[in-house]
């Protein structure tokens, strides 16, 4: 009942505490006056826009916005894959090497795209530089990214101009990212977690060998992993080791941390928009569907595995941290998956097929609560498309948010859902008709299957999460997954934009007896069923396979 209780309350945490992160994110993305702020930031903000050549003027049209967008972002990628290939000696005790080309490329896409998937041990390739002035440094400007995206697709929407790429930027990291992560860090470095640029510390062990103790800056590591969305670990183990996740208070903590920034830009959009009730009947729709994912797993994990029910009762313990339990991994898992975190706190491949079943459904949705600021762009896709579909159905004229939904809009609210199908069914087939030994799966039939579509699921949703028992550190596994994360991030950061500029260019229409309402509880159901429709059901195929027939195999 205990874990129970505590996902109660930390979910309780994020409802009560979003409102008032969701008034600051509408007041910097608004360019409100916070007269606590401004005096310090203004100047600087400034002063580095002056410094590359930015006026800070709104984009004049998608490619304004885009174009800063790419050449900044692959300007990072360049800057962190050129010191991951060279490592060079500072602050790199253990004098580790280069890494191979193929490993520096996908592990420097993976934290561009905000994805963080590994392909490596960190704490046994990176020193403390390329942890910070690589890895940690694309944690910062991939979740600033994306927190930009997010805002300026909903300014579309409201009717604002697009807004400015690099003034976005800057006031992400500046106003939002960073202050945000060092208070978590010294709640974290309280809490336990180390904050040093130390070398590894030399241990003798009970049977007298030697083993190297990893150290390094890992409390601020740990508050953007969270806070941005990114999930990538310091140290291999992720958040299920004590330097990364000490406690079960610093457990239950991280777990808000990865929800509080979406679902206050859901309250943020409604500020927006000028509807409050909008953004809460959203907020309702995706709290919903986390809660739902949430009961399943919970309830999946403590009831263990039935192939071992004649010799041990209670959880699911495989691969699980004591400290948590199984229940409160089971909630981890779904909150990381839906948020698109990608943090673990326990070995997913280890958990029960209900489990992975639910994170997998969320990696292809996409939107309980999703990526950073991308996730809300995501969800009014999905609301566009419901409108459109409810007024052909009903005879009513599709609007929402008092302008027409027509053609253009449809389009590209339609290849925005067919990009990531895209980059995840086709690389999967084309890496299983390979056969055993080019997928690197670990175990054989329904759950071999699910390693590899979770593989390039959580690389195209920009997740980073896996189930760790494939064996994916090859050349065609580091090369394929790169094209879906480039491909899942940027294709639909490209299309998600067209389609904000092109819906604010439409004429305000006044309402009447025909307009169709979204601020309902019904039509917040009709979202729901369209959602799981178009979204869930397009991977339906390869969930049967998978975890399925996993669980009906299992169950028998």
């Amino acid at each position: 009942m205990l874990p129970w209780l505590l996902a109660v309350v930390t979910l309780a945490a994020v409802v009560l505490t979003a409102p008032s992160l969701g008034r600051h994110l509408f007041e910097v993305f608004d360019d409100r006056p916070q007269p606590a702020w401004d005096r310090w930031l203004n100047p600087m903000e400034t002063g580095l826009l002056r410094w590359i050549g930015d006026a800070g003027r709104s984009a004049e049209n998608t490619r304004s916005y885009l174009q800063p967008l790419l050449i900044s972002n692959a300007l990072f990628g360049l800057l962190a894959l050129t010191l991951l290939l060279f490592q060079p000696a500072w602050f790199n005790p253990l004098g580790f090497g280069g890494l191979r080309w193929d490993l520096a490329l996908h592990t420097s896409i993976s934290f561009l795209t905000n994805t963080d998937q590994q392909h490596l041990i960190p704490e046994q390739t990176l020193g403390n530089l390329a942890q910070l002035g690589a890895i940690q440094f694309l944690m910062f400007v991939s979740a600033a990214t994306g927190l930009a995206v997010g805002f300026a697709v909903i300014r579309g929407f409201s009717g604002r101009p697009i807004g400015n790429f690099y003034r976005d930027l800057l006031r992400s990291l500046t106003r939002v990212l960073i202050p945000a992560s060092l208070l978590l860090a010294l709640f974290l470095l309280v809490s336990g977690v180390p904050m040093t640029l130390a070398p590894p510390l030399e241990i003798t062990t009970l049977e007298g060998a030697k083993q190297w103790l990893p150290r390094g800056p890992i409390a601020l590591f740990e508050a953007i992993k969270q806070l941005g969305e990114n999930g990538g670990g310091f140290i291999s183990a992720n958040s299920a080791h004590p330097y990364e996740n000490p406690t079960l208070l610093t457990n239950l903590v991280s777990t808000w941390a990865m929800l509080i920034i979406p679902a206050a830009t859901l309250d943020a959009f409604g500020r927006f928009v000028g509807n409050r009730r909008q953004s809460n009947l959203l907020l309702a729709l995706v709290f919903g569907l986390l809660v739902i994912g949430v009961g399943v797993a919970m309830a999946a994990e403590q009831a263990g595995n039935p192939l071992l029910s004649n010799w041990i009762s209670g959880g699911n313990l495989q691969g699980k941290e004591l400290r948590f339990g199984s229940a409160l991994t089971g909630l981890w898992t779904v909150v990381s998956t839906g948020t698109m975190t990608g943090a673990v706190n326990g070995s997913i491949d280890a958990a029960m097929p209900l489990t992975i079943l639910t994170a997998l459904f969320n990696l292809f949705l996409q939107v309980v609560f999703g990526g950073q600021g991308t996730g809300m762009a995501y969800l009014l896709v999905f609301a566009l498309l419901a409108v459109f579909l409810t007024g052909l159905m009903v005879g009513r004229t599709p609007e929402f948010l008092g302008r027409k939904v027509e053609k253009p809009q449809v389009v590209w609210a339609s290849l925005v859902l067919l990009i990531h199908p895209l980059f995840v069914l086709i690389p999967a087939a084309l890496t299983l008709a390979g056969g055993a030994t080019l997928a690197g799966i670990s175990n054989p039939g329904s759950h071999g299957i699910s390693q590899v579509v979770y593989e390039y699921a959580s690389a195209a949703a920009n997740n980073g999460s896996g189930l760790e028992g494939l064996s994916d550190g090859t050349a065609w596994w580091n090369l394929t997954t790169s094209l879906s994360l480039l491909g899942g991030r940027y294709l639909p950061i490209a299309a998600l934009l067209a389609l904000a500029d092109g819906f604010r260019q439409k004429p305000v229409l006044e309402p009447s007896p025909g307009t169709l309402r979204t601020d309902t509880g019904l039509f917040t159901g009709v979202t729901v069923v369209v959602l799981v429709i178009l979204g869930a059901l397009t991977f339906f195929p390869v969930l049967a396979l998978g975890p399925i027939a996993e669980a009906l195999t299992l169950a028998s």
